[in-house]
């Protein structure tokens, strides 16, 4: 069983620890005390609607300042020293979940104008929270064990279950950004979590055509479900098959490395998952990690993307929760940037074919796809697909 337990910073941001099951991390309260003095809390930033695409834009000066690739003995989520008074007040953990001190939504909470117009703005409300996989300074979530990368998906969908009962919360983004490639801040294995005001734009393109199809199809099946079905089918972007998930290069892939990981029965977000669903993720996800780590001869940048429901209840009959692993590497020294066409005009341009970079991930020679042979099957072939 994961042990929760609920602190508070010295400034009154909130922080949750979350312990492997028999963790042997002590919680006593006077040595997880925050004992620094910290300034208070700012209000927060902006949102500023943008009339031509009828999107809400965060500004969030106040980031500038924030902490930008500090030296391993001023990791400000590492476990606290006496040379080092970090974020995390323990002097040991297994999993935390904090608030960011620079977050670009919130702290405070509430609704956003529901009708805007051009010039309208709000206070940027939301919530955007640190999670701390590990107190090891190096390594990725790749090399977490099965055990801890469990607690990570417990915290995902206890922090899913909390941030959306939030006043005016429209949308919760767990995500990690990893390598300085994808441009983050914090060498320290960690991942982040938003809690919008408002729903994003992919998110909002993704729920409509979810919506539209569903409606077609008279409520009888969903968009992802339809898919899902159709790439295990077909067999030929198929990455692995278990018994509760399944991962696939998607047919329209738009960069050179993407990976969708799908449920075999349709859930809004992580908090809907079963203890048995999230036993399986918890090894399906590392072997899908591992495999990106193989393809190159250092680790593959990447970002991980829980695309979980909006929380308005007309979307989520027909949302579908799933994970998009996305990464800009095109070869061992290639990276894909943005330009024109993708950032202008957000139509994008892939160097690789899907069909070529799923055989790539199925057949690439990593420990954990062979330790987790006898719960996931690698989709060899349409046949192996279909089995």
């Amino acid at each position: 069983m994961i042990n929760i337990t609920t602190t508070s910073l010295a400034d009154g941001r909130e922080l949750i620890y979350y312990d492997d099951p028999g963790s042997r991390v002590s919680r006593i309260p006077a040595a997880t005390a925050d004992l620094r003095a910290l300034p208070p809390r700012g209000e927060p930033g902006e949102v500023r609607f943008d009339a031509l695409t009828g999107e809400w834009v965060a500004v969030a000066a106040h980031r500038q300042s924030r902490t930008h690739l500090p030296p391993a003995d001023q990791c400000p989520i590492c476990p606290t020293t006496t040379a080092n008074p970090s974020e995390i007040p323990a002097s040991d953990y297994d999993v935390v979940v904090f608030e960011n001190r620079f977050p670009s939504l919130g702290p405070a909470v509430g609704d956003i104008p529901e009708n805007p117009t051009w010039g309208s703005t709000g206070p940027a409300f939301g919530r955007c929270e640190v999670v701390a996989f590990t107190p090891e300074h190096t390594g990725s979530f790749s090399g977490l064990s099965e055990t801890r990368a469990r607690t990570v998906i417990e915290a995902w969908a206890h922090r899913t279950e909390v941030l959306s009962a939030l006043p005016g919360i429209k949308q919760v983004f767990p995500f990690e950004n990893r390598g300085a490639d994808i441009g983050v801040t914090l060498h320290h294995p960690h991942g982040q979590i938003y809690a919008y005001p408002y729903i994003t734009p992919r998110a909002g393109v993704m729920a409509a055509a979810a919506q539209k199809f569903h409606d077609q199809a008279n409520g009888s099946t969903t968009l992802t479900g339809s898919l899902l079905r159709s790439e295990r089918e077909d067999g030929s972007r198929m990455i692995l098959e278990g018994t509760n998930f399944s991962a696939y290069v998607p047919f329209a892939a738009r960069w050179p490395l993407e990976v969708h990981l799908v449920p075999h029965r349709q859930v809004a977000d992580l908090a809907g998952l079963t203890g048995e669903e999230k036993d399986e993720l918890a090894t399906v996800y590392l072997d899908l990690l591992q495999r990106f780590d193989a393809l190159y001869p250092t680790p593959t940048p990447y970002i991980s993307a829980w695309h979980q429901a909006p929380l308005e209840p007309a979307l989520r009959q027909s949302g579908y929760l799933h994970l998009q692993i996305t990464s800009p590497r095109r070869a061992a020294d290639k990276l894909k940037f943005l330009a024109g066409s993708e950032a202008a005009m957000g139509a994008f341009i892939n160097d690789t074919t899907p069909e070529s970079v799923a055989e790539r991930l199925r057949t690439v020679s990593v420990h954990a796809a062979t330790a987790a042979a006898p719960v996931l099957a690698a989709a060899a072939s349409p046949e192996g697909a279909n089995a």
